[in-house]
């Protein structure tokens, strides 16, 4: 399982990259969510994959699961998704200002593809 999810993370920050690297604004903030929920699976991975074992502790149990990479995915989804939801009202309202998400042209650059 392990494998499995390690591939997915490899192609999730793949993926991530190429479209950070596109000149539309919009394919870069989806970049910038399929990073987040890459770094979200690789958290959950790092932190092992418990199978039934309770994330409590409670007398007379000796195997557990670690609640913090949990917790810590938890906190980092709430943030990436308020994050993305103020980045994709920036991005709606710099469209409806200049009329364009390409990058070279909110730069001022003379190049157009």
């Amino acid at each position: 399982m392990e494998l499995l999810l390690a591939i997915l993370i490899g192609i999730l920050f793949t993926a991530a990259v190429y479209l950070i690297l596109s000149r539309s604004l919009l394919k870069v903030i989806l970049g910038t969510s399929l990073l987040s929920h890459g770094a979200h699976l690789l958290i959950l991975t790092m932190g092992g994959l418990g199978g039934s074992a309770p994330p409590v502790l409670i007398d007379g149990v000796t195997d557990f699961a670690d609640p913090l990479p949990q917790a810590l995915i938890l906190t980092a989804i709430v943030i990436s998704f308020g994050v993305t939801a103020v980045i994709l009202v920036m991005a709606y309202r710099m469209y409806s200002v200049h009329k364009t998400d390409n990058m070279n042209e909110l730069r001022g650059n003379d190049e157009h593809d």
